[in-house]
């Protein structure tokens, strides 16, 4: 995720954030005025012109000048504390965490059989390893790139790791392009050194890139042209696009190490997928990886 994008989605929680605090202090504030007020005390309120579901409840509606003082005294005391708002936000931030991990964990339960054992032949590491890292990527994605440094060294440092390779293109027709010629790749058992070949590639990898590099691989080019455009191909997108979709992926590279998901390619990756498979040879996985 670049800075623009985190700056934007800052913004966007400001604009949820603070209205509902407002809305949660201006009906708290009602409720402890409402018994400051109330028949047995001293003073009694305007009677109640509606009855309002709040936060806390039914509430009876304030008047214009309670309302005003109420928000004005919450408006106040923002100013003065405003790392209130940066905690909501944070716990904002966590609670849409989990609720993505609890959906991707539905979602794993539900196609595991599709996610770790799709037969595609797309793989990568030992295929008997004891811990399964599943990869949705992307081609033209700079991250994507990236990350694959770090994977290629936990498969050079652990040689009990497998890795299900999905091809996820997202960037359009160039991308969907060079995920054909990959995968037509694999009748060939060329896969993975194409694969390699085009994510360490700097430039843009489209299809015509893709059928360069598997020529300077050795591939028969009329086999593979053959392949590219068969029925298996397109239907090994389409699978993974659907199942891209249920669990949630709106960005690459996408990792599960087992069922722990690692969204992104963030700095220090290598040491994520070292934890996390220490954890699933330790604890296992709650899914059916």
């Amino acid at each position: 995720m670049s800075k623009s994008d985190k700056t934007t989605q800052g913004n966007g929680l400001m604009q949820f954030i603070i209205p509902a605090f407002v809305g949660a202090a201006v009906s708290a504030a009602a409720f402890a005025l409402f018994l400051a007020t109330g028949p047995d005390r001293t003073g009694t309120p305007p009677p109640p012109t509606a009855v309002k579901s709040g936060p806390l409840g039914d509430l009876t509606v304030l008047n214009d000048d309670q309302r005003e003082a109420i928000e004005q005294t919450v408006q106040n005391y923002l100013i003065k504390n405003p790392q209130i708002l940066m905690q909501m936000s944070e716990l904002l931030e966590k609670q849409q965490a989990q609720a993505q991990t609890d959906q991707v964990k539905a979602a794993i339960s539900k196609n595991a059989e599709l996610i770790y054992r799709d037969n595609y032949g797309l793989e990568a590491g030992n295929p008997k390893g004891n811990v399964t890292i599943v990869e949705f990527s992307d081609y033209n994605c700079p991250y994507c790139k990236r990350a694959f440094n770090d994977l290629t060294k936990l498969l050079d440092s652990d040689k009990d790791v497998r890795v299900v390779l999905k091809e996820f293109p997202i960037f359009g027709e160039r991308s969907e392009g060079t995920a054909r010629v990959a995968i037509a790749a694999k009748n060939q058992g060329k896969y993975f050194e194409l694969h390699a070949a085009l994510l360490k590639n700097r430039g843009q990898n489209t299809q015509k890139a893709a059928l360069g590099m598997a020529e300077k691989l050795g591939l028969d080019m009329d086999k593979l042209k053959q392949d590219m455009g068969s029925d298996e191909v397109s239907k090994i997108i389409k699978e993974t696009r659907e199942l891209g979709t249920q669990l949630g992926i709106n960005g690459t590279p996408f990792y599960l190490v087992g069922d722990r998901v690692v969204p992104g390619a963030p700095e220090n990756l290598y040491q994520v997928f070292q934890q996390h498979v220490a954890d699933v040879r330790k604890n296992g996985c709650d899914t059916g990886c």
